[in-house]
């Protein structure tokens, strides 16, 4: 596991050096230089009306969640070529991989496209479902007294940088009143949390709600236990690198997807009983328990025909971000290609869009 920065240290510089990023130096200017060749001009051309043929992208699919969901809701029609479904879901390792040239497309959290800018790499937000309630719970180590957010104060915390889970616990700690100095923030990436708990190394980490009932079937026995809040992590959304986008070809394809994905969210929504029997325990090994627990904490999708709210959240992340010294302050609108802002919402019923 990674030690905590030693005294002295520039968390800023430690965090950015945790996640391997070898850009990091160029993303302490600020703005992305990194992806500069996209063509400017193709960003801001309008989108073909069809996708050309032999046109193929790479998309992510962290344990098989999307392709699974868009073929249970026969959705698996694509006007275009798979090339791959690739297992990635942690903002850093999208972020690795974009860089690679291996990943055309991801679906993340608000605070990686933050991250991708930092670090000098420039990719932009294409579509956006707003999410109402939280997809995170706070997980204690077993055996802790602590009861609320106002507990965490002088505590260890793990905390991801790259990662929503890192922004929800950041704004916790702000409704609470706590600055992010009066905790320990450890900093792992989301797959070590569990090790973190289990072990002591952190008292608390964040565990998302789909995590959170094998952890207390485990611990929970153990004095482990959760510490729900209303803290959410409001944009659920797909994002690509610029040279794809600026790729008339790719663009119209990434633009042909988000229906897909639009109407994947709201089937799996409505169809609760056979998306807990076909992904969360055939696939994901929990008991039809569990997955009916995970599925009551849903959010209803919400497609908004406009991002302005999005846009809102996105900057109030990006401060807060800074004012922690974690990313130099930026105007977040350069992170949205607006060319493709209506697409999700033309593609569901009107209750799914508000």
């Amino acid at each position: 596991m990674p030690a905590p920065p030693a005294p002295g240290l520039d968390r800023r510089l430690f965090l950015t050096s945790l996640l391997g990023v070898t850009a990091a130096v160029a993303g302490l200017s600020g703005c992305a230089e990194a992806g500069a060749a996209a063509d400017e001009a193709a960003l801001k051309a309008p989108l073909a009306t069809k996708v050309p043929p032999g046109t193929r992208l790479k998309i992510s699919s962290f344990e098989g969640f999307q392709e699974i969901q868009l073929k249970l809701a026969g959705l698996d029609d694509l006007p275009f070529e798979v090339a791959d479904w690739l297992n990635i879901g942690a903002g850093p390792d999208v972020i690795n991989a974009f860089r690679a040239g291996s990943l055309d497309l991801a679906n993340n959290a608000g605070i990686p496209p933050i991250q991708a800018f930092y670090q000098g790499f420039d990719a932009r937000i294409v579509a956006v479902n707003v999410t109402r309630r939280p997809n995170y719970l706070f997980a204690t180590k077993p055996g802790s007294d602590i009861r609320t957010v106002a507990d965490f104060k002088g505590r260890r915390l793990a905390f991801s940088q790259g990662q929503a889970q890192g922004v929800v616990l950041l704004r916790a700690l702000k409704e609470a009143g706590l600055d992010h100095d009066d905790a320990e923030l450890v900093p792992l990436t989301s797959n070590q949390f569990f090790t973190a708990l289990q072990s002591g190394q952190v008292d608390i980490a964040p565990l998302g709600i789909s995590q959170a009932p094998a952890y207390l079937e485990q611990y929970g026995a153990k004095g482990a236990r959760t510490i729900p809040t209303d803290v959410v992590d409001l944009l659920n959304l797909l994002w690509a690198p610029a040279e794809v986008l600026a790729d008339r070809a790719k663009a119209a394809a990434v633009a042909a997807y988000i229906p897909y994905w639009a109407r994947g969210a709201v089937w799996q929504y409505e169809h609760p009983d056979v998306w807990n029997r076909e992904y969360y325990v055939k696939r994901q090994n929990l008991t039809p328990a569990q997955a009916e627990s995970i599925t009551a904490l849903a959010n209803k999708p919400c497609f908004p025909p406009r991002w302005d709210e999005a846009i809102v959240w996105e900057q109030e992340t990006a401060d807060l971000l800074a004012e922690g010294g974690y990313v130099k302050e930026f105007d977040v609108d350069a992170l949205f290609d607006r060319r493709f802002e209506p697409l999700a919402a033309r593609a569901v019923p009107a209750e799914y869009r508000r």
